[in-house]
């Protein structure tokens, strides 16, 4: 941390660096003023949510991109690193429930939205759905990259204008349409794997914010508190990052092992079938840790089953079963 906090001192001019009293007001929706702040927050949260679950819903990248602009969300989320480094309970607990209330808002959109223009059929082949309910452990490094340069733009007067490009980098509120959508229409696995995302970039975005203006030095600006138990607070913090951080890895783990098995199945398959005149793999879906094989032909007739399981038996785990759909509901499990 000395390393960091020496560098940090190097990024940050003192010319230019903001006190922890000027940052808390900027994050801090209980100080100053409270009715205008609190106001926007909800304003701009109920239509960034909107606009959220509008693109998800049409599949726009664009809408949802627009909606990450205009997400208030990362403010409460960088004050719980603030209110941790300078050792106000007050001000985590205050932030912690504005961003519960966001979340609460946010999902509830989704589901109304989700109960009159969705159906499970459409968000199953959406690409805004799929790529916010299978998170990986990239997403939790993007989101501790993003929680760095936020919490970097708040230490400098000078930089206040790269928080929009912050914030269309960290996924806050479309992860929480998508969880809405998703629940309103009973697809409840692609909303827990939607909140997980949620959730995982709030934590990464406390942990950077924490180390960020620790190392900056507000822990020992006026104001802070002198018999704060901050230790405390950051193992709290890292316990969550692991409790986070594991199933991330587990789920980057898995999804390169199945890319990998979907190659092997694939390749053994067009092998089988070369001498098949039009014949071929026409499809692989998963289904836990067994693969449905879709194959066309021309006649309906394939290559003895057998030659096709015993190159599979080379290439694949025992574990990993295989399905081969071949067409008028004949499904033919070969291992």
């Amino acid at each position: 941390m000395s390393t960091l906090s020496a560098m940090l001192r190097t990024l940050i001019p003192q010319t230019q660096r903001q006190t922890a009293a000027e940052v808390t007001e900027a994050l801090d929706l209980g100080s100053g003023d409270r009715a205008g702040k609190r106001s926007g927050f909800l304003i701009m949260l109920t239509l960034a949510g909107i606009v959220a679950i509008a693109g998800v819903l049409t599949d726009s990248t664009a809408t949802v991109i627009g909606a990450m602009i205009i997400a208030p969300l990362g403010t409460p989320i960088l004050a719980i690193a603030l209110g941790i480094v300078t050792g106000r309970l007050d001000l985590v607990v205050r932030s912690v429930l504005w961003v519960l209330l966001g979340l609460a808002l946010v999902t509830t959109l989704g589901l109304v939205f989700s109960l009159f223009v969705a159906t499970p059929e459409t968000l199953e082949t959406n690409s805004q759905v799929i790529g916010r309910t299978s998170p990986s452990f990239m997403d939790l490094v993007a989101a501790l990259a993003t929680g760095f340069a936020g919490g970097f733009a708040m230490c400098r007067r000078d930089l206040s204008a790269v928080l929009p490009g912050v914030a269309i980098a960290i996924s806050l509120v479309p992860p929480l349409g998508v969880v809405g959508v998703c629940a309103g229409q009973g697809l409840w696995a692609d909303a827990v794997g939607a909140l997980w995302l949620f959730l995982s970039n709030v934590v990464a975005l406390i942990i950077a914010g924490s180390i960020v203006f620790t190392a900056a030095g507000y822990a020992r600006d006026p104001g802070s508190s002198l018999v704060a138990n901050r230790r405390r607070a950051y193992a709290i913090v890292a316990v969550l990052t692991a409790i986070i951080a594991i199933p991330l890895a587990f789920n980057s783990v898995a999804s390169i092992a199945l890319a990998r098995w979907s190659v092997a199945i694939q390749n053994a398959g067009t092998a089988w079938l070369a001498e098949e005149q039009d014949a071929r793999i026409y499809g692989l879906q998963w289904t836990g840790t067994t693969a449905t094989v879709t194959v066309t032909t021309s006649d309906g007739s394939t290559p003895p089953i057998d030659e096709y399981s015993d190159a599979l038996d080379a290439v694949l785990p025992s574990f990993v079963g295989v399905v081969v759909d071949v067409g008028q509901g004949v499904e033919l499990r070969i291992r």
